[in-house]
């Protein structure tokens, strides 16, 4: 039965690893930073179609081993049948990730992981791959940790947080499964009301109304494992097919955003017109400060602005309190879900978090802050 390893955003692991047995893997065990895990092939095309948290499915070609140097790398990656796993016509490219690695350069890693499997497809057909650095058709993956060689191929192509939906974004979107994870965090099902007051892009809005509709996140893209030799065609579209099925018809949600800047609007619409679920979210042009809640209970989610240059952190500084005034005037009975990367904000809100979950965007360190919003008071939160 073939391995595999999902990395994902850090701080989703149990997340990614519930959701990963859910679907049938076997043998799961998160890991920092990701999840390994077994079973079949389909479940492999399943995991890439249906899976919210997971960045890539990668498949364990070589298991860990340990080495001494480059030629070593070299030999262990020419050992490897890669022509019985894909087409000389198939465009290659090479990632290296390390943990203290002794080596002196990971680009010269690289280069002998490509020329192994470059000669092992001129030893086997006389012809090699090209190297496409920016949209290869197949991706190779070597993990280095201390002394020990890992060699996984991607079966994702794309990072799966690529939905192929959200076309048009801010400067700095959120991905889509670290959103997703957020509201899974957050305690957010189906069927609940959810405000995002910042909505960007809105990529929040995006996953929570194809949670809904039961829309696998998935179902408008493509994938490597189209690519391999092995690919089943026939079942991989029986499970297309049965997913497109599952889905409901689109209807008004309880889902509303808002965003003080009418282009951040714009892109909102465009995305939600692209993946077919517009009239799903109620969208409005409105700021932050000076909205109501849109039903009696529910869940607020915000990806908080958080400044580099001076100005911008004094701004912050002013909006915060104001930000806790409204929360404690206009939303009580909501539970609030505010991401930043900015540790500052409990104490800048003046209200007391009941929990912080550390969560990374990409290398960058956030906190998950939960707000439980008594009506009328927030004297009696439960401090972290």
């Amino acid at each position: 039965m073939p391995n595999f390893f999902a990395p994902c955003p850090r701080g989703l692991e149990k997340l990614l690893a519930d959701e990963l047995a859910t679907l049938g893997a076997a043998e799961v065990r998160a890991t920092d930073g990701g999840v390994a895990f077994s079973g079949d092939w389909p479940l492999c095309y399943r995991a890439n179609l249906e899976s919210r948290f997971a960045s890539r499915i990668l498949w364990r070609v070589q298991e860990p081993r340990p080495y001494r140097n480059e030629q070593d790398i070299y030999q262990m990656a020419l050992g490897l049948a890669w022509p019985r796993w894909f087409d000389v016509a198939c465009t290659i490219r090479v990632n290296v990730a390390a943990i203290k690695c002794p080596l002196k350069s990971l680009e010269f890693v690289t280069l002998k992981i490509k020329d192994a499997v470059c000669d092992k497809f001129r030893e086997h057909c006389g012809e090699r791959p090209s190297v496409d650095t920016v949209q290869p058709d197949m991706r190779i993956h070597a993990f280095i940790q201390g002394e020990v060689l890992t060699l996984y191929l991607d079966t994702s192509g794309d990072a799966l947080f690529k939905r192929g939906v959200r076309l048009h974004t801010n400067i700095a979107p959120l991905r889509e499964n670290l959103a997703a994870g957020i509201l899974r965090l957050a305690g957010w099902k189906p069927g609940m009301p959810l405000l995002d007051p910042m909505c960007g892009s809105g990529t929040f809005l995006i996953e929570a109304a194809q949670m809904s509709l039961k829309i696998a996140p998935g179902i408008a893209r493509h994938f490597a494992f189209e690519r391999l030799k092995n690919f089943d065609a026939a079942k991989w579209e029986e499970m297309r097919q049965q997913s497109i099925a599952a889905q409901l018809p689109v209807s008004e949600l309880p889902i509303y955003g808002s965003d003080l800047y009418g282009d951040e609007l714009k892109a909102t619409h465009r995305n939600l017109e692209e993946a077919g679920i517009r009239e799903a979210v109620d969208l409005k042009q409105a700021n932050v400060l000076e909205i109501s809640a849109p039903e009696e209970h529910g869940v607020l989610v915000a990806n908080l602005p958080y400044g580099e240059r001076m100005g911008e952190l004094q701004e912050l500084e002013a909006l915060y309190p104001k930000l806790g005034d409204v929360l404690k005037q206009k939303f009580g009975g909501w539970n609030a879900y505010l991401f930043t990367a900015d540790l500052r904000l409990p104490k800048l809100m003046r209200l007391a978090a009941s929990r912080r979950t550390p969560l990374y965007n990409g290398a960058i360190e956030c906190r998950l802050f939960e707000y439980k919003i008594v009506t009328g008071s927030n004297r009696n939160r439960t401090a972290d």
